[in-house]
């Protein structure tokens, strides 16, 4: 009797599964677990995430590691996801410049062109003149109202000049508001407040609630307002484009309105395979693609030098060269997904760190080298665990064994293997014969543009949306579901939650900080997953399918960690719709749900390996 142990090292979680082999070949599945891998997947660092993974695993039958005669490791292939960007242009804001500015909480509504007239200097203004007030937060609310009703009311022993606008540092613009006589648009927030020259023409603009900026959203209007040549309006698009959905902003120009622009290239990807095909990264991902298939058996891809998409590929190849530090090392990138998508582009020197949307490339990557380092993790697990370790086989090859144990399933049959990085395919015929392939892209790169197009400074939140469905607390009481249902609670939901979008996880409402529409969010998750899974599970089955014709495919049983998650396995089924195809979440050993599936055809290969 031994106890035989498979361990799937995934780029997100390792997966371990315990089976108990009598001498006469009998299996007995145990026991099963997880956790979060450590490190880069295929690496030595994985062996921590190993080693906690057996450990909780045998704990579960009140056994030890120790009690282990054999683990067998998954062929880990690393895959690396970046971006590229297409063709950012970086707006450089010297002392001649213009800048826009989005507070979140202005006061007032409408239009102003004025000077900037800093109130320290509120004794140079001159009557006739339209002034735009700049106040740092140095001067309370109540200073600056007082100002204002004293040299913009034309009363006492001051002549009043004309003050059109606020601008304020502080978060005071309702405050000041409600104590002046004159009502203006005010913008507050402005933190950078200091980089406001004194003298300068300037605008700004307050929408009414419910509604947002018109002039300062469009390069024509900032024109209009501060008299602009065709150049200067042409290098004024990336603030008027950051400001669109905005309900308030600032521009101003200083004088010469230099503005430098620091343009690196999109570049161009080689790909060499049967065919070596040049395409540029501005074609967009649908022709990236298409060139991709049109190269035939990939064996490296590398990009033009200098470019976007040739640093994000060198510093892919050299990330994994860092981690592979053998003498034989040869690493090649052997596949790519690309897919379109929005990023935010910070337009450098802007008052409080505005950005603009500009059009992008994500690019998930297969990383290769000609020795994977995994005899490495099965040596130090051999030297720490004190038990026999072997490297075993090919992660899609025991999926496919692992997936046949889904009840209602049989020869022959396909798989998709869907992970963090990478998804894999693979097609069981009738005779046991597997055809299998490898694609670059999975959960990593639908977070990673989730991230990008919501502009998130934090990975794990955009990881969590990727994950949960969204509601928004409308009252202590009830939410509006994604879906537009509306739910209600016997107890009062948290005040913090009150009037924010919340993800519900099973441990409860997680709020998400950023002030992005609900809408928005779902929109943005949805259309990430689609590029990303829907399209590689296409691309990925047609290499496997017989004459590579998904109509020859009947069975598609889906596993791994992403085929876990409550929208992306609906989305696959109403895609195989047309091709008459059976397609769902696999159920490994009837109760593992799709994830185990390589741990636990690990456990069956060695099984069979024995007869």
């Amino acid at each position: 009797m031994s106890y035989i142990a498979g361990v799937d090292i995934g780029n997100s979680t390792t997966e371990v599964c315990v089976g108990e082999v009598t001498g006469n070949g009998n299996l007995t599945f145990l026991t099963s677990a997880s956790c979060p891998t450590t490190g880069t997947k295929g690496t030595v660092e994985n062996v921590y995430s190993v080693k906690n993974a057996l450990k909780l695993a045998m704990s579960r039958i009140g056994r030890e590691t120790s009690d282990i005669d054999l683990v067998r490791l998954n062929e880990a292939a690393p895959v690396i996801g970046d971006t590229a960007m297409e063709t950012l242009t970086e707006t450089v804001i010297t002392d001649s410049s213009m800048i826009g500015h989005n507070p979140s909480t202005p006061a007032g509504a409408g239009q102003a062109v004025g000077e900037i007239l800093l109130i320290g200097n509120i004794s140079r203004g001159v009557p006739g003149t339209p002034y735009i007030l700049a106040a740092s937060a140095e001067h309370s609310y109540e200073e600056v109202a007082a100002v204002v009703n004293q040299y913009g009311s034309g009363s006492g022993q001051h002549d009043g000049i004309d003050i059109v606008g606020i601008i304020l540092q502080a978060d005071e613009a309702v405050l000041v508001e409600n104590r002046i006589h004159k009502k203006v648009p005010i913008i507050d927030e402005v933190k950078r407040i200091d980089r406001l020259p004194d003298g300068v023409p300037a605008a700004i603009e307050v929408a009414l609630p419910g509604q947002t900026v018109r002039m300062l959203s469009n390069p024509y209007g900032i024109a209009t307002l501060l008299g602009l040549n065709a150049e200067e309006t042409r290098t004024v698009t990336p603030i008027a484009k950051s400001l669109i959905g905005k309900r308030s902003a600032v521009v101003l120009k200083t004088p010469g309105g230099n503005i430098h622009e620091n343009i690196l290239p999109a570049g161009e990807i080689y790909f060499h395979g049967d065919r070596n095909i040049t395409i540029n990264l501005d074609e967009g991902a649908d022709k990236i693609m298409a060139a991709a298939a049109d190269a035939g058996d990939i064996r490296d891809i590398s990009g033009q030098p200098d470019t976007n998409v040739g640093n994000m590929l060198s510093r892919i190849r050299t990330g994994m060269s860092e981690l592979d530090k053998s003498a034989e090392a040869d690493i090649r990138i052997t596949d790519i997904l690309a897919v379109d998508t929005l990023a935010p582009v910070l337009i450098s020197g802007a008052l409080a760190g505005e950005t603009c949307l500009e059009k992008a490339v994500g690019i998930a990557a297969m990383v290769k080298t000609q020795k994977l380092p995994m005899q490495e993790i099965a040596d130090r697990l051999k030297t720490e665990l004190n038990t026999e370790v072997k490297v075993a086989g090919v992660e899609a090859v025991m999926a496919s064994l692992g997936a046949l144990t889904t009840p209602g399933t049989k020869l022959p049959l396909a798989i998709l293997d869907m992970g963090g990085g990478s998804t894999d395919a693979a097609v069981i015929s009738d005779d046991g014969h597997v055809t299998m392939t490898h694609q670059a892209g999975a959960g990593e790169l639908v977070s990673m543009l989730i991230q990008t197009e919501l502009g998130l400074s934090d990975r794990h939140i955009a990881e969590q949306i990727k994950k949960y469905p969204l509601a928004k607390v409308e009252s202590l009481f009830h939410m509006r579901m994604e879906n537009g249902q509306m739910t209600f609670v016997d107890d009062s939901i948290d005040p913090r939650f009150f009037g924010r979008v919340v993800l519900l996880t099973e441990s409860g409402l997680i709020r998400i900080e950023e002030e992005i529409p609900m809408e928005k969010i779902v929109q943005v998750r949805r259309e990430a997953k689609r590029k990303v899974f829907v399209t590689n599970a296409f691309r990925a089955l047609r290499k496997v399918a017989p004459e590579h014709n998904l109509r020859n495919i009947s069975t598609v049983v889906l596993v791994g960690g992403s085929a876990e998650d409550f929208e992306i396995p609906e989305m696959l089924m109403e895609a195989f719709t047309d091709y008459r195809i059976v397609c769902g979440r696999g159920n490994i050993r009837g109760s593992e749900g799709p994830r185990n599936a390589v741990a636990t055809g690990l456990v069956l290969s060695y099984v069979g390996e024995q007869q």
